[in-house]
């Protein structure tokens, strides 16, 4: 109280008023006005979008056998693709959060190198690497001869393909979750008798949920927009590999610009469809 008192005692001494708050509203104006820049641009993106084609145009899209089987790969794949990503992100993120070993930053660039490789390249060097010939030994003959499967141009090749960009996501968001998490709870359950793996799968890994929510997220919402990758390694095959960002790509070169604006708007759709599904849940589980 006596500090209260003395410190506005000395500031009416000194004749100098107490500084008053100032108006919110500049502060709301320049936020809201460049938040808002960027909300509006995909409003206007959707909405032209919405404009340009007709109802025709939707009931044709979805009378045609070909995007159905392209409708239910993109949904298959980028759920497989998602699940892989979250299965492999989640261990390597917390190894990359946790640890400190002689050439941890050359692993952490490596798994950085997906996200700014550019699509088409990264497609190519799986292409490459499944048929490329070392002494004899060829990828690609080994899985036909010994799996009895091929993965170039067949299903698969959109799995691995979308999974080698979602993966990355994967990995940056279950680092940033697992640095967020105080790893002092971990190591006093290893000073109660828990070994690593049990100070993980009890301790860190249920505190981890949310962000192998956000990155399941992350990796299916990649492995939709997905299309360079896809294109090279695995091909736009009607009823086998294609899916609905190649559509898009079939439709558009041979001048069917009506169909491959309702492909779009349907992955729009199934987007926002997904995105809201993964908010409910993650909201039913936080109550």
């Amino acid at each position: 109280g006596a500090i209260a008192v003395s410190s506005v005692d000395n500031s009416s001494a000194t004749g100098i008023p107490a500084a008053r708050p100032g108006s919110d509203v500049p502060f709301f104006l320049v936020m809201g006005g460049l938040s808002s820049c960027f909300v509006l641009l995909i409003v206007l993106l959707l909405l032209a979008d919405v404009m340009f084609v007709s109802l025709d145009d939707f009931r044709v899209a979805l009378a045609t056998p070909q995007y159905w089987s392209a409708f239910r790969i993109t949904l298959i794949t980028c759920s497989v693709s998602a699940i892989l990503s979250v299965w492999v992100g989640t261990p390597l993120g917390y190894v990359l959060s946790r640890y400190r070993f002689p050439g941890r930053w050359i692993v952490d660039t490596l798994v950085e190198i997906p996200i700014v490789l550019p699509p088409l390249v990264l497609g190519l060097s799986l292409l490459i690497m499944f048929h490329l010939r070392i002494g004899g030994w060829q990828l690609e003959e080994w899985l036909r001869e010994e799996v009895g499967r091929p993965v170039t141009f067949q299903w698969p090749a959109v799995i691995l393909a979308q999974f080698s960009v979602a993966c990355a996501f994967a990995v940056r968001t279950m680092r940033v979750t697992f640095d967020q998490i105080n790893p002092r709870v971990e190591d006093v359950a290893r000073t109660l008798g828990c070994n690593r793996g049990q100070a993980f799968l009890q301790i860190a890994l249920p505190q981890a949920w949310r962000g192998m929510i956000a990155a399941g997220t992350i990796a299916w919402a990649r492995s939709l927009g997905e299309f360079g990758p896809i294109l090279v390694f695995a091909g736009a095959t009607q009823m086998k590999t294609e899916v609905l960002s190649t559509t898009v790509f079939l439709e558009l070169s041979i001048g069917k610009l009506n169909g491959a604006v309702a492909v779009s708007l349907l992955m729009v759709v199934l987007a926002v469809v997904v995105l809201l599904v993964l908010r409910l849940v993650g909201a039913r589980l936080t109550a």
